[in-house]
């Protein structure tokens, strides 16, 4: 499979905002309440919120590609660190998502190789992260890719206060 990627602009935003509620909802639906769901893509993730985030100035969006196919997308966050993390030179991998039918195919891998080198090239110590506790497919993925955890934090998802996982690796 011939991936690529390629860094977001602002002209991706509509792209953008509705690839993470599509990915979001494809991952996380089924193990919540559709009011949650809804409540929290009505409130929290809304199209215009996540539109707002692509140009952001802490922000760099890469978009995955299978050919001419969009496969998924990672967000990337800079300057803002967990308390467990204070002072630490670190690049957050905000979201990383592969569209449903690109699970299994590299996608993730790729996204997440070029974020580690992305933050290797800004001279960041470390790569960090939050995970559901629930979503055993990404904490696997996470730990292989040398992800620890140290720490946690609490998400809200429309009415249910959830437990998200901090995870950090050297770079």
């Amino acid at each position: 499979m011939n991936l690529s990627i390629r860094e977001a602009t602002t002209q991706d935003a509509v792209l953008i905002a509705d690839l993470s509620r599509q990915t979001f909802f494809d991952t996380f639906a089924a193990q919540n309440s559709k009011a949650d769901m809804d409540k929290f893509l009505n409130e929290q993730f809304t199209r215009g919120r996540l539109m707002l985030e692509v140009g952001q100035t802490p922000n760099t969006f890469l978009l995955a590609y299978a050919g001419d196919q969009l496969a998924g997308y990672v967000k990337l966050r800079d300057g803002r660190n967990p308390p467990q993390m204070a002072g630490a030179k670190a690049l957050e991998i905000a979201r990383l998502y592969a569209c449903k039918n690109m699970i299994g195919k590299g996608v993730g891998q790729l996204l997440m190789q070029t974020s580690l080198e992305m933050g290797k090239q800004k001279g960041k110590d470390c790569a960090w992260l939050c995970v559901w506790e629930h979503n055993q497919r990404a904490i696997d993925f996470y730990h292989r890719w040398g992800f620890e955890k140290c720490g946690e934090v609490e998400f809200i998802l429309g009415d249910d206060v959830q437990t998200d996982w901090v995870m950090q690796r050297p770079l």
